[in-house]
């Protein structure tokens, strides 16, 4: 009798035991583009990034329903002027105002992520680090977004300062806190 009882206290434990899930906390996305023949990094951010991802019981299921919207007005190098000049000289020449980045697919060590800018979608693979939060790194190739006119235009704006060169290919960073939920 003591068994049964203890036995329908176990399965009683586990029925109503809640389920965990996993939530976006907060987002962060980065980039460093590189300038003058040296190919000198200048980096930064985007303080406005929207994400929409469903909650799951999977931190892996969870990345594969992740979808960002980056505003690009957004960039924030800490100088407003060089923020100026990218909006102004950069994404506006094409009138890029947002990029999506959609996680594809996930394994242990690779986050492929579906970016669209430009109206063109490549799909980047990422070097994936996942600890308490998700880190992914990667390098886009501007003219693989045809992203040559702003390109010319960041160049030809800040011509003396890059001496003449601003790289084609710019590195990119998503950094994801996320939280388990138990109910």
């Amino acid at each position: 009798m003591k068994k049964t009882i203890l036995l329908l206290l176990a399965l009683a434990t586990i029925v109503f035991a809640g389920e965990c899930r996993y939530q976006a906390q907060q987002i962060n996305v980065g980039w460093k583009a590189y300038k003058t023949p040296l190919k000198i990094g200048v980096g930064g951010i985007f303080d406005n990034v929207a994400i929409n991802a469903t909650d799951t019981s999977s931190k892996k299921s969870f990345l594969q329903t992740t979808t960002l919207t980056i505003d690009t007005a957004s960039i924030d190098s800490k100088n407003s002027g060089r923020d100026a000049k990218l909006v102004k000289y950069f994404f506006a020449v094409q009138g890029v105002k947002n990029i999506t980045a959609k996680v594809v697919s996930v394994s242990d060590k690779i986050i492929n992520i579906a970016i669209t800018m430009n109206e063109i979608t490549k799909t980047i693979p990422m070097k994936l680090t996942a600890t308490d939060k998700v880190e992914a790194q990667g390098y886009i190739d501007l003219a693989d977004f045809n992203m040559l006119p702003s390109l010319s235009g960041i160049n030809k704006a800040c011509f003396s300062k890059h001496k003449g060169k601003t790289w084609q290919d710019v590195a990119i960073r998503f950094e994801l806190q996320t939280r388990k939920i138990c109910d």
